[in-house]
């Protein structure tokens, strides 16, 4: 299985944090954003992912994890999106870097609690997705679910939501989701929505649906990027990282260290 970190975009909610670097690389607690998505892919086995980017922050990209992972088997491709088109975009944009493999995206400004490794390694075919119960669920792609906690509907942002079940930004589908996602026309937004995709594998009877029930934070606004580090921090999550990704970032600010003194002599 790949893996895919949507990691682009503006983020005009968070200026004038974001006139200056990406949203994804704002700390997070201890460390920056972008680490825990790459966390979730590599504690679920996953040693191949591509990083979307903004052109414009695509070098700030490249200074952190260029060479970070460099000696422990994982292995970073970068992609600039000039343009956002839409989520499902990234299964064209990363076309050639799939292949025939299957695939994991992670939204690279969603913090999971849980765990998700296990659901993703027995993962085989068709399409996978979390759902959390939230408050706002209009705000999100919401899914119902039947008697016997079957998906049943997916809408994106509905505005008289079927369910207080928010579909989360870790998707994992088999290798149909490239020919799936350029077949797709855009939405009233303008985009080719990821939504439409959980609809595909859902008519085909291909999609299943995990409830989560740990926290689950979307960085996107002042309040929530606090809140997150609270949560992170209170929760103890930063202490559940893969040990190769603590002994990057170890060794990496080491190496920061390192030159800044030979910098100053």
């Amino acid at each position: 299985m790949k893996g895919i970190i949507l990691a682009g975009g503006i983020a005009t909610r968070l200026f004038p944090l974001t006139a200056t670097t990406s949203k994804q690389l704002l700390p997070v607690y201890d460390r920056q954003m972008i680490f825990y998505p790459l966390n979730v892919l590599i504690k679920a086995g996953i040693k191949e992912i591509l990083i979307i980017v903004a052109p414009e922050h695509s070098g700030q990209f490249i200074n952190l994890l260029g060479s970070i992972f460099e000696g422990v088997g994982i292995h970073l491709e970068f992609r600039v999106q000039k343009i956002p088109r839409g989520l499902a975009d990234a299964f064209i944009l990363g076309e050639t870097f799939i292949g025939n493999e299957s695939v994991a995206m992670a939204l690279g400004d969603n913090i999971f609690e849980d765990d998700l490794s296990a659901k993703i390694k027995k993962f085989e075919k068709g399409g996978l997705v979390f759902a959390k119960k939230v408050s706002d669920p209009e705000r999100f792609g919401v899914v119902e679910f039947d008697e016997h906690d079957n998906a049943i509907s997916i809408e994106e942002k509905p505005k008289k939501p079927k369910s207080n079940f928010a579909v989360t930004g870790f998707y994992v589908f088999d290798n149909r989701v490239v020919k799936i996602a350029k077949s797709l026309k855009p939405s009233v937004r303008g985009e080719i929505e990821v939504t439409d995709i959980n609809k595909r594998y859902m008519k085909m009877g291909e999609l299943k649906v995990v409830k989560i029930k740990g926290a689950w934070l979307d960085a996107g606004t002042y309040d929530s990027l606090l809140e997150a580090s609270n949560v992170v921090k209170n929760r103890e999550i930063y202490k559940h990282f893969d040990p190769m990704i603590d002994e990057a970032i170890a060794e990496f600010n080491q190496e920061i260290k390192t030159i800044a003194k030979k910098r100053l002599s």
